[in-house]
């Protein structure tokens, strides 16, 4: 009898959450939009027309910061500092870290970590400016990762950083600096997959003389932080529960509601894949064009293939040839957050990853790290100033091109490489003497040499000939140089003579003018 007791209050409760959730799921399509031209499904959201500010932009700096850089030991610190014997190995080190300096996570968890973030070095108006001389045309901030602290003054969650931590306002600070700048304003959002990726908080350690005491995530007290135990089978990237995916609708629809930003980024996919995610980005550009007289100027990232309905991102990685549709590469010059001893990227790697971005019609949008307190470390700085030098220089085939009939030529072009970690190509790679990438703007091609060159230059694309040139060159020159080039185009390409001397810089931009 005990047997069948158990069993028929166990289908009662089945029977009780699926009943909550099909109620809930018939709650969830019809959620509150702003009134206007879209509406939550694919046919309306792929009317979407990409602002030509965004198009023109080319580059962007995101400001991957909050509490979990204060360990200084890189990204996801807070669900890795509960995995005791992770899976896989990029998460190990963090439990053990955690435990030697703080305790153990029954007792100090990521919630005691997050009163020690104070960022007391962070001068937003001082950042922007060295943002905008390093040639951003558009800045974005973390307004929540997925260890759900929010860095706005929400009336949803008091788990921000206006009641907690720094106790400023960290996304109207970075978005008033940004509007004193001139710079378009973002945020991303990586709340989606928060609910799924906290759940080792929940857990225990197997082994130990701590093994079975519940961290403290199984407190009450702090699930709104945490969030609540997740159902077995609810272990995906994003959420299957209803309640939860309502609750990411609402907090952030507070946010753009707040703050009207010009680009909002999921860290996922289409958000849920159903009319959840698409009801907050036909809000987004509703609510845009409401405020700017029925023109959008909204930007929508998310990571998979737009099909015309926002702007496709692709991290740490960038597409193989020119694509039909504007998109983005997120990466960053080192980790995601602050970690101790990181080696970054090059100026030169950036300027690279940039120029091949372009000319596949897309936009690079870097996370430049900042230390727990706020600042920039010296190298970092030097990778800013190299940034801009080059676009100071060379910006006029970048900002506002387009891409020429094809991306490039050179080894890079026929040579395998490597695959992003995250979808495409890595986004950093070794480039030979040889390869180039182009832009047009005006009429005008930018060629773009990766490498400095050692011997003639030539650009087999730009022959009279060629299936891609056929037009007969009227000038070349060099941006950032008064040195008359001898050049000669032939039915086979243009060859150009190595130049005496060249700009500073480790990418030539040959301008080539076509004669009227």
């Amino acid at each position: 009898m005990i047997l069948i007791k158990k069993s028929l209050s166990t289908s009662f409760l089945l029977c009780y959450f699926a009943l909550s959730s099909l109620s809930l799921n018939a709650q969830n399509q019809d959620l509150p939009i702003a009134n206007g031209k879209f509406s939550p499904t694919d046919a309306s959201l792929s009317t979407y027309k990409y602002p030509q500010w965004f198009r023109d932009a080319k580059f962007g700096i995101w400001a991957h910061w909050g509490p979990q850089a204060v360990p200084r030991q890189g990204d996801w610190y807070a669900r890795k500092l509960y995995l005791q014997n992770p899976k896989n190995s990029w998460e190990k080190g963090d439990y053990d870290y955690h435990v030697k300096n703080y305790g153990h996570p029954s007792v100090f968890g990521y919630k005691d970590i997050i009163p020690l973030w104070k960022a007391e070095r962070w001068h937003p108006e001082e950042l922007m400016k060295l943002y905008k001389k390093a040639g951003a045309k558009y800045f974005v901030s973390m307004a929540t990762h997925h260890d759900n602290f929010f860095l706005w003054n929400s009336k949803l969650h008091r788990w921000n950083s206006v009641n907690m931590g720094p106790k400023k306002d960290v996304v109207g600070l970075w978005q008033q600096a940004a509007k004193n700048q001139g710079l378009y304003f973002g945020l991303s959002e990586h709340l989606a997959a928060s609910y799924t990726w906290y759940q080792p908080a929940h857990s225990a350690d197997s082994i130990g003389d701590k093994a079975g005491v519940p961290y403290d995530a199984n407190n009450p007290d702090y699930q709104d932080l945490y969030h609540a135990k997740a159902a077995p089978d609810d272990n995906g990237w994003m959420t299957k529960n209803p309640v939860w995916q309502r609750q990411w609708f609402d907090r952030i629809r507070e946010v753009v509601d707040m703050y009207k930003p010009d680009l909002l980024y999921s860290d996922c996919g289409l958000p849920f894949s159903n009319e959840v995610g698409r009801s907050l980005i036909a809000h987004f550009y509703n609510n845009n064009m409401n405020a700017n007289n029925g023109e959008l100027t909204a930007v929508y990232n998310c990571k998979e293939p737009s099909n015309n309905r926002f702007v496709q991102d692709v991290e740490r990685g960038v597409m193989d040839s020119i694509s039909k549709f504007p998109w983005q590469t997120d990466t960053s010059i080192g980790d995601w957050y602050y970690k101790t001893g990181q080696k970054y990227s090059t100026s030169t790697e950036v300027i690279q990853m940039l120029i091949d971005i372009v000319s596949k019609n897309g936009n690079l949008l870097l996370n430049v790290v900042q230390t727990p307190e706020g600042d920039l470390e010296p190298d970092v700085l030097t990778i800013l100033d190299g940034i801009g030098s080059w676009i100071k220089i060379n910006g006029e085939g970048i900002y506002a091109s387009r891409p020429w009939k094809i991306y490039g030529e050179g080894p890079s072009t026929t040579e395998q490489q490597e695959k992003g970690h995250f979808g495409g190509l890595k986004d950093t790679r070794a480039y030979k003497e040889g390869d180039v990438r182009y832009t047009t703007k005006d009429g005008d091609v930018y060629a773009f040499y990766m490498v400095n060159p050692t011997t003639k230059i030539r650009l087999k694309a730009l022959g009279l000939n060629t299936a891609n040139g056929n037009q007969k060159i009227s000038s070349v020159s060099i941006l950032g140089s008064k040195e008359k080039l001898r050049w000669v185009q032939k039915a086979d390409g243009l060859t150009i003579e190595t130049p005496t001397s060249f700009p500073t810089v480790d990418v030539l931009t040959f301008k080539i003018t076509f004669k009227k």
